[in-house]
């Protein structure tokens, strides 16, 4: 796994043992309380992170990821005839081993391949469509 890849994972990781380390008990049932079923909400709270704010914290973890991003979201935008959102991008980076046009732009970023970045952004999938 590429580094940047890697601390992407990491710190997620790292943010949600620090949440429960602080409060290791914060689910258990209280003794003699009924415990009732959480509701699972629809959207999932990265979800409401606005798109500069994501970018924001790949710049910290890793230049070239914000980088990649940026071209991705650009790539998108031209061949698909819309805009990227946050969510979808957020998806993008995190879902399996993250969408392969995605990883290989972070990637041909981190080594400053202008030529594979332009490649890159031809094989960017829409959603519904076939590939132009």
């Amino acid at each position: 796994m590429p580094r940047p890849l890697l601390t992407l994972g990491l710190l997620g990781l790292l943010a949600s043992s620090a949440a429960w380390a602080q409060n290791p008990l914060a689910g258990a049932p209280l003794p003699g309380k009924q415990v009732s079923t959480p509701v699972t909400p629809s959207v999932q709270p990265s979800d409401n992170v606005p798109l500069a704010d994501y970018l924001a914290l790949l710049r910290q973890i890793a230049p070239a990821a914000e980088a990649g991003a940026r071209d991705y979201l650009a790539a998108f935008a031209q061949r698909c005839g819309r805009p990227l959102t946050a969510a979808e991008l957020r998806r993008a980076m995190a879902d399996g081993d993250g969408d392969p046009a995605l990883m290989a732009l972070i990637r041909a970023n981190h080594l400053g391949d202008t030529t594979g970045r332009e490649q890159l952004a031809g094989q960017i999938r829409c959603p519904g469509k076939a590939a132009r």
